[in-house]
């Protein structure tokens, strides 16, 4: 039988002088004779499966094989699960963003490290929003504080051509658990960026 690229022998096609046997409830048997260990697994009306070749004796257990399988792939659909966790977010925000949008985005971003991704939060200046990079400046600490119970700024503030960003990681769950809720800081007001003539 073949299970993810990998061997699983079952039953007859375990061919080694003797097993370690586990029981159905998970109790060790011991060391016995492949025949007496197959007997044993039929007589239960069950397989004996093969679940540490390397070990020596190997060690088969007897249990219904399907439903080994079945519980293999689950096992395998839980790892990738935990394998997407950690891809990057990226965040936009114009320098004139109104509060509430801004409200809005940091709740988002919240969600996203929750969710234990990492958030690139970046503000895009266009034509003669570049000479005011304080309006930027002022947003990205105002994220960064709203944040500060579930992420942590990985590195420098990066300026990029028009481009002004920070990456935030999200904080290890047990240390979201073991901190007390952090009362929100008030969102800083965003300087009024000037009217474009």
């Amino acid at each position: 039988m073949y299970h993810d690229n990998r061997r699983v022998r079952i039953n007859r096609f375990i061919n080694v002088a003797q097993v370690r046997l586990i029981a159905t409830d998970g109790t060790m048997i011991g060391v016995k004779p492949i025949l007496e260990a197959q007997n044993m697994a039929r007589g239960a009306g069950l397989d004996l499966v093969e679940i540490a070749p390397m070990a020596n004796p190997p060690v088969c257990k007897i249990m219904d094989f399907s439903k080994y399988l079945y519980e293999l792939d689950k096992q395998a659909r839980e790892n990738r699960k935990k394998q997407k966790a950690g891809v990057l977010k990226e965040i936009r925000f114009n320098p004139r963003i109104a509060k509430h949008d801004l409200e809005t985005k940091i709740k988002h971003i919240e969600t996203f490290l929750k969710e234990q991704n990492k958030v690139r939060v970046t503000v895009v200046f266009h034509g003669r929003e570049n000479q005011h990079r304080n309006l930027g400046e002022a947003i990205l600490m105002t994220v960064k504080n709203n944040l500060a119970a579930v992420g942590v700024v990985e590195g420098r503030t990066q300026m990029m051509g028009n481009r002004m960003s920070i990456m935030l990681t999200p904080v290890a769950p047990a240390a979201v658990k073991a901190a007390p809720a952090a009362p929100k800081a008030p969102a800083a007001k965003t300087p009024e960026a000037p009217k474009q003539q």
